[in-house]
């Protein structure tokens, strides 16, 4: 498994950030380490790639791992597909990149698909090179290749808690914007071969009865690290909006993740999806220090895990 990505939406240092962090981002202190937006990579085989969300940064993020690079022919890539959690620009906009008429499949749920089709800036993605495959909550898949091919890989999309994304938010839908199951997904991805599996959460407003009950036997956890408190955007003028309001459940806090996971089975757990005004960004915060203490790691881009 290969991290591309490890930052929210907006990467660190974002565009417009000028708080501390990025000011320190930017000089390049070690200690502050920039990072794009959040995608990963897993392969079984080491050579056939199925990216977990396409981010806008996909291109830069492909040129900066080997094991993304074309490696035969004029026209070559190792992704063999793409699987969608949700329709967040930051984890289908770098879809718009993977257009030059090359076989890709790609997969989300019904909600998703439809997101996609209703914008007619995706059919750049030619239907002749890519499929669009629709996935079912709770009913395991094998990503394929366009030519049918396997993977490796089975995958178990699962509903978390969550919120619709920002731009399909509708108010008069009532306090939940009008968010349905398959707004918000969790995945379970396994080795067909070795049975060994991992959960990729990066987006999570609370940990539910669900999330807990695929926790057991996980070797690994990727979860949503979005935020350090509920209310930390307001508190530094970044924002109006809390994490529970942006579907995210914060780190700190009796019913923050740390606490909520602090009897977790998982043998290692990792925070992703992290957003720029989140301390644990900075290698040397005392936040850091705490998520670390409490037995969790802190993703960055580049970074590999062999199950």
């Amino acid at each position: 498994m290969l991290v591309l990505g490890a930052a929210a939406g907006g990467g660190f240092p974002q565009w417009n950030s000028n708080n501390e962090a990025s000011q320190r981002a930017r000089r390049g202190d070690p200690a502050a380490r920039p990072s794009s937006q959040s995608s990963i990579a897993v392969s079984a085989d080491g050579e056939n790639w199925v990216l977990f969300n396409a981010s806008p940064d996909i291109r830069q993020q492909i040129n900066d791992n080997p094991q993304m690079h074309p490696q035969r022919g004029v026209r070559h890539s190792p992704i063999a597909a793409v699987v969608l959690t949700n329709g967040d620009v930051d984890h289908v906009a770098g879809l718009l990149t993977l257009r030059e008429r090359y076989p890709l499949a790609v997969y989300a749920t019904g909600r998703v698909l439809e997101v996609l089709s209703a914008n007619s800036i995706f059919n750049v993605l030619n239907p002749e090179f890519v499929d669009r495959r629709s996935i079912a909550l709770n009913q395991g898949f094998e990503p394929r290749k366009k030519d049918g091919s396997g993977t490796g890989l089975r995958i178990v999309p699962f509903a978390v808690p969550g919120k619709v994304a920002l731009y399909l938010e509708d108010e008069s839908a009532g306090s939940n914007f009008g968010t349905v199951e398959e707004d918000t997904i969790a995945l379970r991805v396994e080795d067909r071969k070795s049975g060994t599996y991992f959960l990729y959460v990066p987006a999570c407003a609370k940990l539910s009865d669900t999330l807990t009950k695929q926790l057991d036997g996980a070797s690994l956890l990727l979860f949503d690290g979005t935020l350090w408190q509920d209310d930390e955007m307001p508190l530094q003028g970044a924002g109006s909006k809390t994490g529970q309001r942006m579907g995210h459940m914060s780190l700190s806090g009796p019913e923050g993740t740390l606490a909520a996971f602090a009897e977790s089975p998982v043998e290692r757990k990792v925070l992703i999806h992290i957003n720029n005004t989140n301390p644990i960004l900075l290698s040397d915060s005392p936040e850091r220090a705490a998520v670390e203490d409490a037995g969790w790691q802190v993703a960055y881009d580049g970074m590999e895990i062999t199950l």
